[in-house]
């Protein structure tokens, strides 16, 4: 990806605005952010808590920075920074924050928005409010990057700015199907095929905790650990499956896993093909978490984590005919939109009128805007 840096640059220098998509594993999050430091703060918005702190770990490294200092992280309850900080690595909320704090985000001269594709509505919303403090500004920059998204609309939002394509390079990768499959099963056919670490993906911390307990004699015969990673551990239990260890180890994690964090070492990936998906409950007026079966560019991201060091094996636990949906739905046409709503009036704007990236229907607005009244907010 270093030889595509130069052109994001010249984008910049065009149109102060650009979108990267790059193949997983390409480098896109480690490499472009520290490079676009030289014109002052950079804000990289990174979807997950873990998955910031990891990435701030990993750009530290790379370039010798130190943590709190020229790198650092403003995550929900965790703050890791100085006023010294050029590269700032926050959360979706936190951006939202911060631009609710000053809309033209003063102190900050480039917004990178990673993961774009998991279409979260504080990305969406996020994207959206940076639009504005870009027009208002002429020196501010913002790049969305993204692993599978279409590019065209986000170029079109941001004033037809460069889209710059950087293809990736996996290395061979071996995909099986195993329908109706424990995930214990999966790994007594995997283990013994390779060498490195084995992900396995499952929708939520119960059945994480249930497929621990169901394999734990498979992983004492190979000598492997098993070790869980989701949303409700505590930091240093999150920061624990992504550490380096000599033992050989079984990650055993939701979602979390499948984009922007990277867990070294894997050479084969067990997919269950199901996540945990949050949507409004009209009857109940909250969100609730439902399980479903993935979709097409997820199964994909998924099995390319096999396949970053070597030759890996992607072991898929549902029949190969299965037909999946191509992409996810985004998150603001299915969650209650009354806290989104709440961040755009705070800001200073009315829903009716803001300049969404991608807008909901007025039926869904309505019914955020009643809550809200009914609310006393």
């Amino acid at each position: 990806l270093d030889s595509y840096l130069p052109r994001i640059a010249e984008a910049l220098e065009r149109h102060r605005a650009a979108v990267l998509v790059a193949a997983p594993g390409a480098g896109k999050t480690t490499r472009v952010p520290p490079s676009l430091v030289d014109r002052g703060r950079v804000l990289l918005l990174q979807p997950r808590r873990v998955a910031a702190r990891a990435m701030a770990r990993r750009i530290a490294e790379e370039r010798g920075w130190t943590i709190g200092r020229e790198i650092g992280w403003h995550i929900r309850f965790e703050r890791q920074f100085t006023d010294q900080t050029r590269l700032l690595v926050v959360t979706e909320g936190i951006l939202t924050a911060y631009l609710q704090q000053d809309p033209l985000l003063s102190d900050v001269a480039t917004i990178v928005i990673d993961e774009f594709h998991e279409r979260s509505v504080h990305a969406d919303l996020g994207l959206a409010m940076a639009k504005q403090a870009w027009l208002a500004r002429t020196d501010l920059r913002i790049v969305v990057m993204s692993a599978t998204l279409d590019p065209k609309p986000v170029a079109a939002f941001l004033g037809g700015c460069p889209i710059v394509d950087v293809p990736g390079s996996l290395h061979p990768l071996e995909i099986e199907y195993g329908p109706g499959e424990s995930t214990a099963r999966a790994l007594d056919v995997v283990l013994p095929r390779t060498r490195g670490y084995v992900l396995c993906f499952l929708p939520g911390a119960r059945e994480i905790n249930s497929a621990i307990a169901e394999s734990s004699e498979v992983a004492r015969r190979h000598d492997a650990e098993l070790i869980p990673l989701h949303g409700s551990l505590d930091a240093s239990a999150q920061d624990r499956a992504l550490s380096p260890s000599s033992q050989r180890r079984i990650i055993v994690a939701t979602n979390i896993a499948e984009t922007s964090l990277t867990v070294s070492g894997v050479s084969a990936v067990i997919d269950s093909g199901l996540q945990k998906v949050a949507s409004y409950d009209a009857d109940r007026g909250v969100d609730a978490l439902t399980t479903e079966r993935i979709t097409l560019d997820s199964a994909d991201q998924r099995a390319g984590r096999a396949a970053r060091l070597g030759p890996g094996i992607a072991r898929r636990l549902w029949d190969a005919r299965d037909r999946l949906r191509p992409h996810c739905e985004a998150e603001i046409h299915r969650v209650d939109l009354s806290a989104l709503l709440l961040s755009i009036l705070t800001w200073g704007a009315q829903p009716e009128s803001f300049e969404w990236f991608d807008r909901p229907t007025d039926d869904r607005l309505e019914s955020a805007m009643t809550l809200l009244a009914r609310l006393g907010a």
